[in-house]
Parts: structure tokens; C-alpha cells; sequence
């Protein structure tokens, strides 16, 4: 079956732009970088062969020569594939995964919004070791409050396979103290996050100056 001929939705450049690359396997992933597949082979199936060749982290570190003697790939394929990995390694080359261990953790890494006029609500999304996968702001209210709903959170925490969240939001009053609002939205989220099997292990306010931890307040 050549790519065209599968309904749209299995194509993976639509999956992709559709859910997020996330979803996809590496066969489609690497289907995409290639384009095209190669005689009486389509893409997809010539993605599942390359990466069957070179198991593990071959492929990562396979040469143009090694590639292009491949399932006839041409240099222009191989090169690409070569291009792409190494471009990965540098931009990651002096990455690290943000560790958020306490209330403190969140309060630095929200430096940038702290002093915000309008409430900005924020998940941190993690591992099972608390190390950081993504941030996301997934609301941004008035200048006295924000409204969260649940699929809001936790929509992305699945797709992103989150172990378990960080909720945090600013106060542009400068209060840190916890609203009534802050306290009914954390419990829904709460509740909701035991039902999808995704712990919430802190909500955290901060401003300027200081921050609001529910956990440390036994209220979480």
C-alpha cells in the first residue's frame, strides 16, 4: 500500500500536524524526514526497515556510506537522516532536564512571569524522577482571576505521558495567600488527576517577592 493510498488520519505528516509528534512511532517520525520511499517500497515501510537495520542508536550514529548502501537510498536521503541527528546532538549538547524538587525550584523557574499583570496559569509536566518534559501556559486570565478547566490540564499531561504535574499561577496583586478560587480549582484539578491516574503534587503561587505553596500548607 503506497502512503497516499492509506486514509488520511494514518498518514504521518497529518498525525503529525494533528497531534503533535508525540504520538507518532519512529518508523513515522523518520518517514517524514525521508518523504518519499524507495521502488515497490513505501515510506513507511522503508522507515521500519531502516531502523530495523541499525537497532538501538545505530541510526544516530550512522555515516552517509552506511546509509546510502541502504535499502537504495540515495545521498540526498542519507544526508538528510546525517544532518538531522547531528543537529540534535548540538542543540541538546548543553541541555539538561530541569529538576523541580520543591516550591523554591517552581518560584525560579517562574521568574519571567511573576510580575505579570493578568494571571497566568502554568503546569509544569513531569516524570516519574520529577525531572521537567515540558511547560506550557494553558491560561491566561484578567487582571483578577483565571479560569481553569480540568481538560485544560490534563489533555496535554497525557499526551505528553506526565507522570505526575506541577500547577502554579501568579498573583498580580502581589498576595501570595491562596483565594477561595485557588483552593475550589485545586481540589477539582486534584480529583481529576486521581481519576486519570496523574498526581498532582503541588500548586504554587508566586509574585515577586515570594510564593504559596499548597503542599506545604497540607492542603494538597
Amino acid at each position: 500500500m503506497k502512503i497516499k493510498d492509506l486514509p488520511k488520519i494514518d498518514r504521518p505528516r497529518e498525525k503529525l500536524g494533528k497531534y503533535g509528534p508525540e504520538r507518532l512511532s519512529n518508523s513515522e517520525l523518520l518517514a517524514i524526514l525521508l518523504g518519499t520511499g524507495t521502488k515497490g517500497v513505501n515510506v513507511v515501510e522503508l522507515s521500519n526497515k531502516i531502523l530495523k537495520k541499525f537497532s538501538g542508536d545505530g541510526l544516530s550514529k550512522a555515516n552517509v556510506k552506511e546509509l546510502k548502501d541502504t535499502f537504495g537510498l540515495g545521498s540526498a536521503k542519507a544526508c538528510e537522516i546525517v544532518a538531522c541527528f547531528e543537529l540534535g546532538r548540538r542543540l541538546l549538547q548543553n541541555k539538561q532536564s530541569s529538576l523541580l524538587l520543591s516550591p523554591k525550584d517552581v518560584w525560579d523557574e517562574l521568574k519571567d512571569l511573576r510580575d505579570h499583570k493578568k494571571e497566568h496559569f502554568v503546569i509544569f509536566f513531569l516524570d516519574s524522577r520529577n525531572q521537567e518534559i515540558k511547560r506550557e501556559i494553558i491560561s491566561i486570565g484578567s487582571l483578577n482571576g483565571n479560569l481553569v478547566h480540568p481538560r485544560e490540564v490534563f489533555e496535554p499531561a497525557v499526551r505528553y505521558l506526565a507522570a505526575q504535574i506541577i500547577i502554579a499561577h501568579n498573583h498580580p496583586s502581589g498576595d501570595s495567600e491562596a483565594s477561595e478560587d485557588d483552593l475550589e480549582t485545586t481540589r477539582q484539578l486534584t480529583e481529576a488527576g486521581k481519576i486519570l491516574g496523574i498526581e498532582i503534587i503541588d500548586h504554587i503561587i508566586v509574585t515577586k517577592s515570594n510564593y504559596f505553596s499548597f503542599k506545604n500548607e497540607k492542603l494538597i
